[in-house]
Order: C-alpha cells, then structure tokens, then sequence
C-alpha cells in the first residue's frame, strides 16, 4: 500500500474503533458522515453498494452486508448464508460480487484486496437497519467463475496488518467473531421483542439495557441465542438476576433474596426490594414470552442460592 492509503487506512480504523465504544452498533446515520482525514472528508461506504472504495483511497475499504427486513427481497446469498456460515465454523465466508460481470469496478477492488491482502472493515448486518463492524477482515480468495470472494477475520484491536497465517490463528479469529455475533444478534432481537423496555422497570434507554439469558449459553440443549431465553433488562437489574438477587418463576412473578431484604443501603436497594411481588412486563408476541422451562430451572438455582 502507498504512504497514504496506509495513513487513510488508520484513521478509518481509529474512527470506526472510536464509533463502536460509544454505540455497541452502528446505524446508517453513524456511517454516513465518514470521517475526517488532512481537513478532507472521507466516507466509511456507500449507502447504495456493499463494496466501497473512497476515492482518496487506492484500495477498498470496506464491505458491507445488510440484515433483511421481515419479508423483504434477498438481493445477495451472502445476506442470508453469512451468520450461517459463521454460527456453523467455516474459516472464512462468502461474500458475492456486484452484479455478474466479474470485472465491474466493485469486483475489481475485491480482487486487489485479495491480491495485495489489504486489511478492510467489514458492516455486518445484525439486525435492520444495524451493523457490527469487523476489522481487520482480508479477502481470502476471488473466484471469477462462482461471483464470489471468500472473507476470513483478523484478530480484533490488533496493529498487525496481515493475514492470519495458520489455521489455529483463523479459528481464534473466527471464534471472536462468533461471539460478537452471537452476542449482538441475540440483544437486538429481545430487545426489539421488549420495544426497547426494561422488562423490569421499563426503563427505555437502549444504551443502558442488556440481554439477560434466562439459561446460558455454554448449556448445549437450552441455551440457545433465542428470544425466549432472553428478557431485556437494564445493568443493575441484569446484575441483581445474574448474582441471584432476582428471581423469576414460571409464572413470571418476581422473587428478592432474602439477603438483599436483609439489607438497608439507601434508594437503590430500596428500588430492588419494591420489585418482590411484581410481575414481568411481557412482550406483545406470545411466542417471545419467556420459555416456562427455562425459568423453572434458573428459578430453581435462585430458590438454592436464597
């Protein structure tokens, strides 16, 4: 890479890295301003393609992959197989090309990646209108006949440029994303069932709610990344259930510890307390409620723990 496209290069890493620890996902509003290099304005992407190279820049810079809307037209494969094809531990994933003429502008920024390995940000779409951004990414492989390129995953917060060079490097890389993943898709989904509430105190600030699992995730039959085992609540609230301070029956009433009833520390415990006797705010769609099962059975732990 040249002396400035190097130099471009890092500065959109710095300003993508700087976007994610304020927002845990990134809209269309927070890509669409880009970012400042030299007092010159240089966008992150373009909203009308998927593969995009500034022109200030020699190489592509980013990729991105859209979520579909419910019942919306899947214009690409990758739009749907790439979760998949993460969530199911293949190395790298596909990533189609614009179109079919293999040597349209897009395509040809893919294959210079790929030939030149450069380190790009890749926008993946985790829910509508939403992304997770992964970098570096590398092309991996183009293939002219198939329309596709294949994409593996760098090490995330890592200055080396250069592609993992052994299998145990790319499965750890590949891990980290699946986590990623996992974790970011699983939080929009129940949060988007809960409208973005609390299900404790309806507390609507997004930024300060998490995904609590009802079951976790390492239990291999019950702890899918699924809606039913998931209920939104804020950060206080997620660290009460999680320390078995809160408890939730199968008939979603709420429990207090006695160790916490035991204690008296001022308005925020006092706000805990108040829950005991409560119900939990449902969502709308019977088939988002949380899983009876599975409450059962993390009620159980509280009822052993209290």
């Amino acid at each position: 890479m040249s002396g400035i496209d190097t130099r471009i290069r890092k500065a959109a890493f710095d300003h993508v890295r700087q976007l994610t620890q304020i927002k845990q996902h990134l809209t269309a509003v927070d890509l669409r301003p880009g970012f400042t290099f030299e007092g010159q304005r240089v966008p992150l992407v373009n909203p009308q393609r998927g593969i995009f190279k500034p022109k200030q820049m020699q190489y592509l810079l980013s990729i991105r992959t859209v979520f579909p809307k419910a019942g919306s037209k899947v214009w690409y494969d990758d739009q749907r197989d790439v979760h998949r094809q993460i969530y199911e531990g293949d190395e790298m994933v596909d990533y189609a090309f614009m179109g079919n003429d293999p040597d349209a502008a897009d395509n040809r920024w893919l294959r210079e990646a790929y030939e030149w390995q450069i380190p790009i940000v890749y926008f993946l779409g985790v829910a509508p209108g939403l992304y997770e951004a992964i970098f570096p990414v590398f092309v991996m492989g183009w293939d002219a006949g198939t329309l596709k390129a294949r994409i593996g995953f760098g090490v995330a917060d890592n200055d080396i440029w250069t592609p993992p060079e052994n299998l145990a490097d790319r499965r750890y890389a590949l891990r980290e994303v699946k986590q990623r993943l996992h974790q970011a898709s699983f939080r929009e989904a129940v949060l988007a069932a809960y409208k973005g509430r609390c299900a404790l105190s309806g507390l609507p600030e997004q930024r300060l709610l998490d995904a609590a699992h009802i079951i976790a995730d390492r239990h291999e039959q019950l702890g899918q990344p699924v809606v039913p085992n998931g209920i939104p609540l804020s950060k206080l609230h997620h660290a009460a259930f999680d320390a078995h301070f809160i408890g939730i029956d199968p008939d979603y009433r709420l429990h207090i510890s006695e160790r916490l009833l035991a204690q008296h520390d001022g308005p925020m415990l006092d706000a805990l307390k108040q829950l005991r006797g409560g119900q939990l705010r449902l969502p709308r769609r019977q088939a988002d409620w949380p899983d009876r099962d599975r409450l059962a059975l993390r009620f159980d732990q509280f009822l052993r723990v209290t």
